[in-house]
């Protein structure tokens, strides 16, 4: 743990280093680009702004996450279990990737309002894919030798289910969530720059169209320390409850 906080100190300390040098060998102008001193300025003096637009972006996330890991295990187990459902679902998740999802944005705001809802969905929409398809794969991968066992034991389709199948698949589901959590900030983002009046994703575009670029950094850094946040969270809880 202490190794890991110490690379993404360092690495984090040279992304900034990088970006005062940038600053110095080209001097561009504020309104392009900030010093570093100025974004933490912001980070300090408006942190009640920030963080009241952060937990917006927040909790719309979770939410999201949440909502996405169960349709995603629940469209898993379909596509396993029911080989008609397979033919027709599989399709229809690659079309589904095919879609811009900046297209779906504002479609979504028309048909569900400029709420939280349309902001959760967009984000169930981004991890969706990642966790069906990861969770799919595990269960198709399943070693032979497991299901013979449970045959020979005996064992009806619902339980080697559960004690079978689920537990070896739950390595790629795993996978599938890391990914999935690394992405979410994402779409609640894009879902507030479409239609909102809160979150971070509003604050940005807020601040970029009255040139506030220091804000808009600021807000940005905030997602990006939002989803590593939620990375580093997930990804310790996976490894203490699929410890195999």
């Amino acid at each position: 743990m202490i190794k890991t906080l110490l690379r993404a100190t360092v690495v984090a300390v040279s992304l900034v280093l990088l970006w005062q040098l940038i600053i110095v060998a080209f001097h561009p102008p504020e309104f392009l680009l900030p010093t570093p001193i100025k974004v933490f300025m912001v980070l300090i003096t408006q942190k009640s702004l920030l963080l009241s637009h952060a937990c917006m972006t927040l909790l719309e996330t979770i939410l999201g996450l949440v909502l996405g890991m169960i349709v995603g295990l629940l469209a898993a187990l379909c596509m396993h279990l029911f080989r008609p459902v397979r033919a027709w679902m599989l399709p229809t998740l690659l079309i589904s990737q095919a879609i811009p999802t900046f297209a779906l944005a504002p479609l979504l705001v028309l048909w569900v309002g400029y709420g939280m809802a349309s902001k959760i969905i967009m984000s169930m929409i981004m991890l969706f894919f990642p966790v069906t398809s990861a969770c799919y794969d595990g269960l198709q991968r399943v070693q032979s030798q497991w299901m013979d066992y449970a045959k020979v034991l005996g064992a009806n389709k619902w339980r080697t289910l559960w004690r079978i199948q689920l537990p070896a698949a739950a390595p790629a589901f795993a996978t599938g969530l890391r990914v999935a959590v690394a992405i979410a900030p994402i779409g609640a983002a894009i879902g507030e720059w479409v239609g909102s009046n809160r979150g971070l994703g509003y604050l940005m575009l807020n601040a970029n169209a009255r040139m506030q670029i220091d804000m808009m950094f600021a807000a940005m850094f905030l997602l990006i320390t939002l989803a590593l946040g939620l990375f580093l969270i997930v990804d310790r809880t996976l490894k203490r409850v699929v410890t195999w």
